[in-house]
């Protein structure tokens, strides 16, 4: 474990919304590590969603206290970003943990980074410029497979956003992180993820559950976190 607390700062999925974060936030304060979890959905309704993203991060985190070190906990589609919302902050970030996440790839889009046959299928259920909830992506719903809670479940599932598909074309932040990395690995969805960032010589923890384990089983994924932040920081 670290040797003093950390301040984490966990930046939940454009594509959902903080109740898919908060158990992990609660575990990770039982253990002694203070949590600050955001709610950014308002700034992913309407395009540019990466300005008003970042604006709407920045802006939520200058109300914020942070004591100790201040650590940016991204999972999912919000890795890509964590360069950025560090970058947006007055204060220093001494490190970013990708859990389960892409990681960075500043000036290209989400729709370069992943098969063409993904964009196609989204673009054909969208409607009217907006993705249909992140849960309706797939046959069969994952949350039904992966949320055995069924109040956990419906708060996670009212909560992802209608995201715009202008969303996946934009270009991300020119923003590089040459700063302490490590990356949590949940899934077999993020294997190559986890390669690379072990081909950066960044420490890696690697948990043989689901990608929504932050949200159903946090403990163990807490603990995974700060063993990488030990070795980081």
């Amino acid at each position: 474990m670290p040797a003093t607390p950390v301040t984490a700062v966990l930046v939940h999925s454009p594509f959902l919304g903080p109740a898919s974060l908060r158990p992990l936030a609660d575990a990770l304060a039982s253990l002694g590590h203070p949590a600050v979890l955001l709610d950014l959905r308002p700034s992913v309704v309407a395009p540019p969603v990466h300005q008003m993203l970042l604006g709407a991060f920045a802006d939520a985190m200058s109300e914020e206290l942070l004591d100790g070190p201040v650590v940016l906990i991204g999972h999912s589609g919000a890795g890509p970003l964590l360069p950025a919302f560090a970058d947006s902050l007055e204060e220093g970030v001494a490190g970013l943990v990708f859990v389960d996440a892409g990681l960075p790839t500043p000036g290209r889009s989400w729709r370069e980074t992943v098969p063409a046959s993904m964009y196609t299928e989204l673009r054909a259920m969208s409607r009217e410029g907006q993705l249909p909830r992140w849960q309706r992506w797939f046959q069969p719903d994952p949350l039904e497979e992966l949320v055995s809670d069924p109040s956990l479940r419906a708060e996670i599932a009212d909560e992802a956003p209608e995201v715009p598909i202008a969303f996946l074309k934009e270009e991300r932040p020119e923003v590089e992180w040459d700063g302490p990395a490590g990356y949590v690995l949940l899934s077999a969805a993020y294997d190559a993820e986890v390669e690379k960032a072990e081909a950066q010589g960044w420490p890696v923890r690697r948990l043989g559950t689901h990608h929504l384990a932050p949200a159903t089983d946090p403990g163990p994924v807490a603990h995974a976190i700060l063993e990488v932040l030990t070795d980081l920081l």
